[in-house]
């Protein structure tokens, strides 16, 4: 079902009784499971093995160089990449994977009824290697902390594999780490020291995806 037009855009609304729903929402989320999902772009990307991407607003210096390198070689490798890019790290990452040509998944945490497409997202979307995909209908209209942790969930249920470049220690995002370590996913993380306490929770140190 189209909800309106957004810049020549058809916003889909996705009930979860839809066959094009991604079924993985009910496997994961559980009695969380959005009822409807709200989509701008190409929903067949959801088929590719797409790597989850997230961090901390608060991230080491030291690290940022390796996790700029790291999307460098996303990049060069094609591999889809989904994230909800809201962290200073991630924005950036976004920036360089969308001067590339492989697929991106955009998860914002809020609704997509008022938002703006960016002016670099056109291009990737005619192109058809960009999806925007929320799971909030008619609100939020903007981010609250309440909606990205909920967005987080939904971008890790979609994930293939998860990278966590860094998650700030007694912070939401290593609560957040913590229980998806649950669902049995392969989840990574870069070997430093600032990352000793996810790795010691189950993360893969690992220094290439």
């Amino acid at each position: 079902m189209i909800i309106r037009k957004k810049s020549g855009r058809e916003i889909r609304k996705i009930p979860s009784n839809d066959s094009v729903y991604p079924p993985v929402l009910h496997e994961y989320l559980g009695e969380d499971v959005p009822s409807v999902v709200t989509a701008i772009g190409d929903m067949g990307l959801l088929n590719t093995k797409a790597i989850g991407f997230f961090c901390s607003v608060k991230c080491p210096g030291k690290l940022i160089i390796q996790v700029h390198d790291l999307a460098h070689e996303l990049r060069q490798a094609g591999t889809t990449v989904i994230s909800g890019f809201h962290s200073p790290v991630e924005q950036e990452c976004l920036r360089i994977l969308l001067r590339g040509t492989q697929p991106v998944i955009i998860c914002p945490a809020r609704s997509m009824e008022k938002m703006q497409i960016r002016a670099e997202y056109r291009q990737p979307l005619e192109q058809g290697r960009l999806l925007l995909l929320s799971p909030f209908l008619d609100r939020p209209y903007r981010t609250t902390a309440q909606s990205a942790l909920r967005r987080n969930y939904f971008v890790a249920a979609l994930a293939n594999q998860i990278f966590v470049a860094h998650a700030e220690p007694e912070g939401k995002t290593e609560q957040f780490c913590h229980d998806i370590l649950k669902w049995k996913k392969p989840v990574f993380t870069l070997p430093n020291e600032a990352n000793e306490h996810l790795i010691a929770m189950g993360a893969n140190p690992v220094k290439r995806l």
